[in-house]
């Protein structure tokens, strides 16, 4: 195992956008240097200029580039790279991605292979967080690539259900089947859409639980079997199941629920020796009634507000952590009461023409564009990542807007508009559960 002081310490950046970027800061903090991969419509992103080396591996399509998991071990390899950090999406939840790295002799900074094989198999996770202590939502009971045999899975879990992407992430490959006559036209464009993201057709059943709101735990496990949990987050507000505000902590969750839901993820995280940053999520329908969905075995979009709420520097944990840190030794910060994060998102391809954002006491940005950027058609639509933090909840969310008004986006359509429209409508501002993870799409349509 490296050690962590050595200044020589290289990581790859195995992702693209801001999360690359925020790798690459973490690790200048602890005094290491970076190596960004890129395809050919990201040689001017902002990731490749700020690492200390970039490498290409291959055209814009994500499946020859990012998702290539042989050009990304090669350029650490060329570069000498030390380890390989995958961000989030692409191949950040792929097991065979990571026991490549590992076989390589190149630590990967995560979870390690078997772990993200055993969370990463739906049946297993939910067996294993059932002996946990969590409540599972019914479902099937192994994965399915073909129509039919998900047509059989359907039958015997009972409509309407969930059809869910193993590999899935941020609402791809995920849709609502409400009948067996609609169940072959949305499997296809589900298993259709997660093939173009990740690349991995296999899919599976959840019985469908009505107008819940979504929580996700965030943890820090040493691999050692010594773990911390950082609080949870509210990700309810979403569109087509894709999040586009988060919070934390959650103000809707009961203090007994709560202290149920941490305490099971504590020991899950616990029990399987977990290493690296995670995210168990859950369906909460009121007091007592929550239930476990999924565990995500890498960084998260939302993990900033979890940073400023705990005063860690999830990013920079990772990093220690797979150097070989045990979890006592990470440092926490300055915290904050309260954290709203909201996704800006494009719209269309296109430059950046003219461009402003936010600053101040409680705001942060997260973003990879710039005056002049090209929005690519093939890649995420996020494009900033708006911030706000806070003493109290009304007082973040008075930040958020004034952050949202300031903020200008000109050569391409954004969600500005919409993301405004969510945060002063009374459902959301409201202190009673006047919100679930479908209000968005049938309450907010113009």
């Amino acid at each position: 195992m490296l050690n962590i002081v050595e200044k020589t310490f290289k990581i790859l950046i195995a992702n693209r956008g801001e999360i690359a970027i925020r790798i690459i800061r973490a690790a200048k903090l602890l005094g290491f240097k970076t190596v960004a991969v890129y395809s050919s419509s990201d040689r001017d992103a902002l990731h490749v200029a700020m690492a200390d080396e970039a490498i290409q591996i291959g055209p814009a399509n994500a499946n020859k580039s990012y998702l290539n998991s042989h050009a990304i071990i090669a350029a650490a390899e060329i570069t000498k790279a030390d380890a390989i950090h995958p961000g989030y999406g692409f191949l950040s939840e792929n097991a065979t991605f990571a026991k490549e790295v590992e076989s390589s002799g190149i630590i990967f900074v995560g979870p390690n292979s078997s772990t993200i094989a055993q969370m990463g198999d739906k049946a297993k996770a939910r067996l294993f967080m059932s002996e946990a202590g969590a409540p599972i939502v019914s479902g099937s009971n192994s994965f399915f690539e073909d129509i039919e045999v998900g047509l059989i899975q359907a039958k015997q879990v009972g409509y309407p259900i969930m059809l869910k992407s193993v590999a899935g992430g941020g609402g791809k490959g995920m849709r609502l089947v409400s009948n067996q006559d609609s169940f072959k036209s949305l499997f296809e464009v589900a298993q259709s859409e997660i093939m173009a993201s990740v690349g991995d057709p296999r899919m599976y059943l959840e019985k469908f639980v009505s107008k819940p709101r979504h929580i996700e735990v965030q943890i820090l496990g040493d691999g050692l079997g010594n773990a911390i949990v950082l609080g949870e987050r509210d990700c309810t507000i979403q569109s087509h199941h894709q999040k586009v505000i988060e919070e934390a902590p959650s103000h809707l969750l009961d203090e007994t629920t709560r202290k149920k839901m941490l305490a099971v993820s504590l020991n899950a995280v616990k029990r399987m020796a977990y290493r690296s940053a995670g995210t168990f999520e859950f369906l909460y329908q009121g007091p007592g009634k929550f239930y476990f969905m999924e565990m995500n075995t890498r960084i998260q979009v939302e993990h900033a507000i979890s940073e400023e709420v705990s005063g860690i520097d999830i990013v920079s944990a990772q990093i220690q952590l797979a150097s070989g840190r045990n979890i006592n030794d990470i440092s926490i910060g300055s915290k904050n009461n309260y954290a709203i994060e909201a996704r800006v998102s494009a719209l269309s391809a296109g430059t950046i023409t003219g461009l402003h954002l936010p600053t101040g006491l409680g705001i942060r940005i997260e973003t990879a564009v710039y005056q002049g950027y090209k929005v690519p058609p093939y890649y995420d639509a996020m494009i900033v990542k708006i911030i706000a933090t806070g003493m109290t909840r009304h007082e973040t969310l008075k930040r958020l807007q004034i952050a949202i008004e300031e903020t200008v986006i000109l050569g391409v359509d954004t969600n500005l508009d919409l993301l405004m429209r969510i945060i002063i409508h009374p459902d959301y501002m409201s202190d009673k559960n006047k919100t679930d993870i479908d209000w968005l799409d049938f309450q907010m349509k113009e």
